[in-house]
C-alpha cells in the first residue's frame, strides 16, 4: 500500500445539537467515523486521524475498535478550517488521501479511483442541479483551475454547477510545500484546504477532477442528513444480504446492523430489527422481532419475540412474547409471554406462558440451569441460583426456590377454597 489517509475529524458539528461529537454518531450500528476508516483501511496502512473538539473521547473510541491508528491533536483556535486542520500532519508515502470523517457512505472503489493516475493533485468533483452550499470548481480542457468557497463567489461562479465533493489525493511534496503557505484572508478567517489547488494553479501543477457519485461523498451534518444516510446504509447492507440468499418481506420495514452476517437459508419477515454482531443460521425471524448481538441457529423467533445479548438459540422456537437474555438454549420450545435471563436450557425441554426466571436480587445476578426434557408449567416463577435436574414436571403456577432432583414433580400452590352460591348472595338472585 503506497497511499496515506488523513480523516479530519476536528469540527464540533454544532448542527447535531448534540453533546455527542459528530463523527461518533452512529449509522447502522457503527460511528460514522468507522466507517469511514473501515474504507480507508481497505486502501491504506498509513491512516492519521485529525482531532481537536472531544479529541480524547474520539480517539478512545477509535483505539477502543482499531489499532495502528495515528493521531494528530489539531489546535482549531488558532489554526481554523480544513487547511488549519492539516497543518503539522505528517504522513509516510508519496501521495496522500485526504477525507472527512463525517463521510460514512464512501467506499474503498470510490477512493482507490481518486488515487489513480500521476496527477499532483486528484480532487473529487460532482455535478449537481442545485449547487447552492457547496465550493465551485472551475474545470478547463479537463483540469481544475480554480475552486471558490460559496461565501467567497462572485454571482458568475455562483451559476457553476461542478462542485467540490470535499476528498483530495495529493503528492506528499504539495503538501509539505503548500499547507505551510496557508493563510486566513478570507471572509470567514479561516484556513482553505482548497487554496493549494490555487497554489498548484498557479505553479503550472496538474490538477485532475475526478467525478465521483454524490451518495458516496456525502456528509452529514444534521440529524436529518444522518436519517438521510442511515436509509442508504441500510439500503446497502439489505440489498447484499438478499443477493447472498437471505430472504426478506417487506424489506424497506427491516433494519440490519452492519455488523450481523447470516448464513444458509434465512427468512427476515417485516418490521424486524437484527442489532449489534448477531449471527443467524438456518433461522426464521417473524414479524416485529428484535434480536440483539446473540446467536441464532436453525430456530425461529417471534413474532413479537426479542433475543438479548449474549443468547445462543440453537434448534429452538421463542414465540410471540418472548424475551431471552444471556441465556443458551438448545432444543427449547418457549411459546409464548416468558422471560428467560440467565439461563441454560437443554433439548425436549418446554417453557409455559407465563414463566420467568427471576434472576436478579436488586444486587446480583444469578444463574438457573435446566436439564433434558423438563416442562415447566405456565405462570411459573423460577427463583435463582436454580437447577432442574432432566426429565421433571413442575406444576402451573409454581414458586420454585429449590433445587429439583430427576423425576420429581414441583408443586406450590396455596389451597383452592370453593365457597357455594356466593355469586347470588354478593349479587343477589335474578
Amino acid at each position: 500500500m503506497s497511499i496515506s489517509v488523513v480523516i479530519l475529524a476536528a469540527g464540533q458539528g454544532t448542527r447535531m445539537k448534540s453533546t455527542t461529537p459528530k463523527v461518533l454518531h452512529e449509522i447502522s450500528g457503527k460511528s460514522m467515523l468507522f466507517h469511514a476508516i473501515d474504507a480507508a483501511e481497505k486502501i491504506s496502512d498509513d491512516i492519521t486521524v485529525v482531532l481537536y473538539h472531544q479529541a480524547e473521547r474520539i480517539q478512545k473510541e477509535i483505539e477502543n475498535h482499531y489499532t495502528g491508528i495515528h493521531f494528530h491533536i489539531q489546535d482549531a483556535e488558532k489554526y481554523p478550517g480544513t487547511g488549519g486542520a492539516m497543518k503539522g500532519v505528517v504522513v509516510s508515502h508519496t501521495k496522500a488521501l485526504i477525507l472527512n470523517g463525517d463521510m460514512p457512505l464512501v467506499t474503498m472503489d470510490a477512493l482507490n479511483a481518486l488515487t489513480q493516475g500521476d496527477a499532483d493533485i486528484n480532487m473529487s468533483v460532482i455535478t449537481l442541479d442545485n449547487p447552492s452550499g457547496y465550493g465551485r470548481v472551475v474545470i478547463f480542457n479537463g483540469k481544475v483551475q480554480e475552486i471558490v468557497e460559496e461565501k467567497d463567489c462572485i454571482p458568475a461562479q455562483k451559476e457553476i454547477q461542478t462542485v467540490n465533493a470535499g476528498v483530495y489525493c495529493v503528492k506528499k511534496e504539495i503538501l509539505e510545500r503548500y499547507i505551510p503557505a496557508l493563510n486566513n484572508y478570507n471572509a470567514q478567517k479561516e484556513y482553505y484546504l482548497t487554496d493549494i489547488i490555487k497554489m498548484a494553479v498557479e505553479e503550472g501543477k496538474t490538477i485532475h477532477p475526478v467525478m465521483v457519485e454524490e451518495e458516496e461523498f456525502k456528509g452529514v451534518n444534521s440529524k436529518l442528513d444522518l436519517a438521510h444516510a442511515e436509509e442508504i446504509m441500510q439500503k446497502r447492507i439489505k440489498t447484499a444480504w438478499m443477493k447472498a440468499g437471505v430472504s426478506m418481506r417487506l424489506p424497506d420495514t427491516i433494519y440490519i446492523d452492519t455488523r450481523a452476517t447470516f448464513e444458509g437459508e434465512c427468512l427476515l419477515e417485516n418490521g424486524v430489527s437484527i442489532q449489534g454482531a448477531s449471527h443467524i443460521i438456518n433461522s426464521h425471524i417473524k414479524t416485529h422481532s428484535v434480536v440483539e448481538d446473540a446467536h441464532i441457529e436453525n430456530s425461529d423467533v417471534g413474532p413479537m419475540g426479542r433475543v438479548r445479548p449474549h443468547s445462543r438459540l440453537v434448534n429452538t422456537h421463542i414465540g410471540n412474547f418472548v424475551e431471552v437474555k444471556k441465556s443458551t438454549l438448545t432444543g427449547v420450545k418457549a411459546g409464548h409471554l416468558a422471560y428467560i435471563g440467565d439461563a441454560s436450557i437443554d433439548e425436549g425441554s418446554n417453557i409455559g406462558a407465563g414463566v420467568i426466571t427471576c434472576n436478579y436480587d436488586g444486587k446480583n445476578k444469578f444463574k438457573t440451569v435446566i436439564g433434558k426434557n423438563v416442562f415447566v408449567g405456565s405462570d411459573t416463577q423460577l427463583v435463582a441460583p436454580l437447577t432442574i435436574e432432566d426429565d421433571v414436571i413442575i406444576a402451573a403456577g409454581t414458586t420454585v426456590t429449590k433445587n429439583a432432583m430427576s423425576g420429581e414433580l414441583i408443586l406450590s400452590r396455596t389451597p383452592q377454597k370453593s365457597i357455594k352460591n356466593f355469586f347470588y348472595k354478593f349479587f343477589g338472585k335474578a
